[in-house]
């Protein structure tokens, strides 16, 4: 080290710097002093010679002693630091660019009970830690946060990124590339145990708004003798409301078979642990009824005020109901969550509401230019058949309707060669989805028949071009739904769309005429969904079906229609005879159907099949189609597919259901199942 390099400055050069002024002060003084005694002259210029030696002498000395005092003095206060750090209250640590901790204070190493020369990755530690969450360069002053749960407690863990670049280069024991990039990244732990504990109290005593609607009253009470009626009616009522204080709920009674709860977040959690319970309690009531009694439950959660957990309830048990009912939702702002389900849906004998429903449509439809009518996405018989009658509809009432088909599934091909070349029907009876979005004009309604998710409809942007939408289906509610439809038609206890078309047909005009074809469609979609009246069928079913054949419908036509070729026979047969029987109720089986013209009908037949093996619960047929994977459930009465289907990103009925699946394959679609039918066995869901 060169002494002479060494400068002082800021406030200390200014206190040397004093001295030396005052020294040249002392000067004038003694030059003074002479002008006024020689002898006090001569005394101040010795002190002034000795000023000057000394002041020499300490500026002398004083690199070598003020740089060590400097050391010693930043030596001793680098081991302050040290230890304040060491003893530090908060847990406090540092890791290397691989997360790896290098140095932790007492408190971190108590906590997590090691040593910092460990060399433990942090996410070893704490597994919500990963290397993704640690603060990147990019992000704000270096930082980022983390929320943990380690040991019973939870922590807030705050990150700061320490960059090295300054440090190495300067450090002349080490030498770097220009684009060094290395770094340091210190984490402080915040215990928050005793806030997230009061937030969590204050959470559970929120309030949850409940509906619970009786599904069948009517029909529980038509029953029984009518003398044991209100017995019946007081046994359910003690049920709900003696269930419901065991959970600290508050029960109000709003119509005869309508009831709304008040109850705590925390009594919630209780009914979600126990899966609704209730659901399997009430059914137990039985007084001489013939019917079992059925609950729906809608649940609202979470919202901003008591309003919106109100409204949140009100979705929830319209989807409850939508769904078939027997079964509880669980709405919150975020997520729909169900429970139940396990009961067929129960028939309703009337037709009042179809009969409703029809004339609705009917306004609907004359008020308006033009009738656009949509099935889902590699439509159906069912889709299609329907399809055709609510173009039967808008014909009788004079206005202008267009199918909108964008595929003719093999399925549907012989159906749609039936009108094409028909002259009874315009060129642009069926038009594809482009077409519909150009012709559509203002003054337009859509017709959805035998869906009701837009993102599978044939033209899902069709349903913004169009003010008005009806939704017309037979299938169960999911989470998403059209939105603002001025007409919503969903019957999941009816066997397909065109047995509620059928319906709709009897009521929409006196003069309506049907032709033979058009009965044939009809009839054909409501034979592929029962699978030949033998599945979901009521009375209503073949009253439907007996309007049809009194308006020309042939059975004989239509069963050609149906008749399959050797190769979907053989793919079909095939795929029974290799099926895995799984946990011994359960039939598995793959459908190789690549040359068949429509691979997922062929499967959908073979799961069909299947359950006409004896202890066959359910049964499930996977297909490869289209780079995805089309699994086709089905089931008599024993278990609900659909909510087995809803596990794995599918949907459909009790009895009849199916999903797909991308970027997987056949095994890997047959273990995810597996997984889902042991997790339900597991949890006794099914």
């Amino acid at each position: 080290m060169n002494k002479k390099n060494i400068r002082v400055s800021g406030r200390l050069r200014f206190f040397l710097s004093a001295l030396l002024f005052l020294g040249l002060v002392l000067i004038v003084i003694t030059l003074y002093t002479y002008t006024q005694s020689i002898m006090a002259g001569a005394i101040l210029t010795g002190f002034l010679l000795l000023y000057f030696c000394l002041l020499m002498l300490c500026y002398a000395r004083m690199s070598s002693v003020f740089m060590y005092e400097m050391i010693s003095f930043a030596t001793q206060y680098g081991q302050v630091q040290k230890q304040l750090l060491k003893n530090f209250d908060l847990p406090y640590a540092v890791l290397d660019e691989d997360g790896k901790v290098v140095w932790a204070n007492l408190s971190f190493e108590r906590l997590t009970e090691t040593k910092s020369g460990a060399g433990k990755t942090i996410h070893s530690i704490f597994n919500e830690i990963t290397l993704d969450k640690l603060p990147g360069k990019d992000e704000d002053f270096g930082e980022s946060e983390v929320e943990i749960e380690y040991k019973d407690g939870d922590y807030l863990c705050r990150m700061r990124r320490i960059p090295l670049n300054d440090m190495v280069t300067q450090n002349a024991l080490l030498e770097t590339t220009p684009d060094y990039q290395g770094h340091l990244t210190t984490i402080c732990l915040y215990d928050n145990t005793a806030l997230k504990i009061a937030l969590r109290e204050v959470d559970d005593q929120s309030l949850a708004v409940a509906l619970i609607d009786i599904d069948n009253y009517d029909e529980a009470l038509e029953s029984v003798e009518e003398v044991r009626r209100s017995l019946l009616t007081a046994l359910i009522e003690r049920k709900i409301n003696k269930y419901m204080s065991s959970m600290d709920g508050i029960t109000k009674k709003l119509e005869k078979d309508k009831y709304m709860v008040i109850l705590r977040k925390k009594s919630l959690k209780q009914l979600r642990d126990s899966k609704f319970d209730i659901l399997d309690d009430v059914k137990t009531v039985n007084i001489g009824n013939e019917m079992a009694v059925t609950l729906s439950i809608g649940v609202g959660l979470d919202g901003l005020s008591y309003g919106q957990n109100y409204e949140f309830a009100r979705a929830a048990i319209d989807m409850a109901l939508g769904r078939g009912g027997d079964q509880a939702v669980v709405k919150t702002p975020d997520q729909l969550t169900y429970y139940g389900g396990k009961s067929q849906q129960v028939e309703k004998n009337t037709r009042v509401k179809a009969r409703v429903k029809a004339h609705a449509l009917m306004e609907i439809v004359s008020g308006k230019d033009q009738v656009f009518i949509m099935g889902h996405r590699n439509g159906d018989v069912d889709s299609f058949g329907a399809s055709i009658g609510v173009y039967a509809i808008a014909r009788a009432l004079e206005r202008k309707a267009h199918i909108v088909l964008d595929t003719i599934t093999p399925s549907m091909k012989p159906f749609v060669e039936m009108f094409a070349g028909n002259p009874d029907y315009d060129n642009d009876f069926i038009v594809n989805g482009r077409t519909a979005m150009e012709i559509a004009g203002n003054n337009a309604v859509l017709v959805i028949v035998d869906v009701n998710k837009p993102s599978i409809t044939e033209c899902p942007d069709l349903i913004g071009k169009c003010k008005s939408v009806v939704v017309l289906d037979h299938h169960r509610q999911s989470n998403e739904a059209v939105e603002n439809a001025t007409l919503s038609y969903v019957e999941p206890y009816a066997s397909s769309t065109c047995e509620m078309v059928s319906e709709i047909l009897q009521y929409t005009t006196d003069n309506l005429k049907i032709k033979n074809d058009e009965a044939d469609a009809i009839y054909s979609g409501i034979m592929i969904d029962t699978n030949n009246f033998t599945q979901k069928t009521g009375v209503r079913t073949f009253e439907a079906a007996a309007f049809l054949k009194r308006n020309g419908a042939d059975v004989t036509r239509v069963r050609k229609l149906f008749r399959e070729n050797v190769g979907d026979y053989k793919a079909k047969a095939d795929a029974v005879s290799q099926a895995e029987i799984y946990k011994n109720f359960y039939a598995i089986a793959i459908c190789e159907a690549e040359e068949c013209e429509s691979p997922t009908v062929v499967g959908a037949q073979a799961a069909n099949e299947l359950l006409n093996i004896k202890g066959i619960r359910a049964s499930f047929v996977f297909t490869y189609y289209q780079n995805q994977v089309f699994i086709s459930a089905r089931s008599i009465d024993e278990v609900n597919v659909q909510i087995i289907m809803e596990k794995m990103g599918g949907g459909g009925h009790m009895s009849v259901a199916g999903a797909q699946l991308s970027d997987t394959t056949i095994d890997g679609g047959i273990q995810l199942l597996k997984d889902t039918l042991d997790n339900m066995i597991q949890e006794g869901e099914i």
